[in-house]
C-alpha cells in the first residue's frame, strides 16, 4: 500500500538521478542514516545497495557524510573508483541545525577538488539534505 510519504520518497529518489536497474554503491552507512530513503532507492533501482567493499562497476554512489567524518575529498575520490562513466555521486549530509551538519561550501570545494561539480541540492528526507555531484559536461578545462 502506497502512502503519500512513500510516494514522496520515490519522487525524491528519482530527483537524485537514480533509475531502475542501476547498481548503487553506498559509503558512510551508520545507525543515523535514513532507512526509508535507503529502501526507496532499493525499490526504485530493484537492487540492494552495495557496500564500500563492492569491487564492480556502480552506476551511482551514495555517500552519507557528517562534519566529523574526515576528509570529504577522499570520500568523493573513493566514490569515483568504481563509478561508471556518466554516473553521479549523491552526498547526503545532516540538515542545517542538526548534529554533523556540513556547509554547502565544503561540499562544493570537495566536488571541485575531485574534478566534479554540484548539480543541485534537495531536501532528501527528514534529517538529510542531498547534493548531487557530476562530471563536467565538457572535457575541456
Amino acid at each position: 500500500m502506497s502512502t503519500p510519504a512513500h510516494a514522496a520518497l520515490h519522487n525524491t529518489v528519482g530527483r537524485l538521478g537514480f533509475t531502475a536497474g542501476q547498481v548503487i554503491q553506498e559509503f558512510g552507512y551508520d545507525s543515523d542514516v535514513d532507512d526509508e530513503l535507503r529502501f526507496a532507492i532499493e525499490d526504485l533501482t530493484t537492487n540492494e545497495l552495495e557496500d564500500e567493499d563492492y569491487g564492480d562497476v556502480a552506476d551511482g554512489v551514495l555517500i552519507w557524510w557528517r562534519e566529523d567524518d574526515g576528509d570529504l575529498v577522499d570520500a568523493v575520490v573513493d566514490g569515483l573508483t568504481n563509478l561508471a562513466e556518466g554516473g553521479s555521486i549523491v552526498v547526503l549530509t545532516p540538515k542545517a541545525g542538526r548534529e554533523g551538519h556540513v556547509q554547502a561550501s565544503d561540499i562544493e570545494e570537495a566536488a571541485t577538488t575531485a574534478g566534479l561539480h554540484t548539480s543541485g541540492t534537495i531536501n532528501a528526507c527528514e534529517d538529510w539534505t542531498a547534493t548531487r555531484l557530476a562530471a563536467p559536461k565538457s572535457g575541456r578545462r
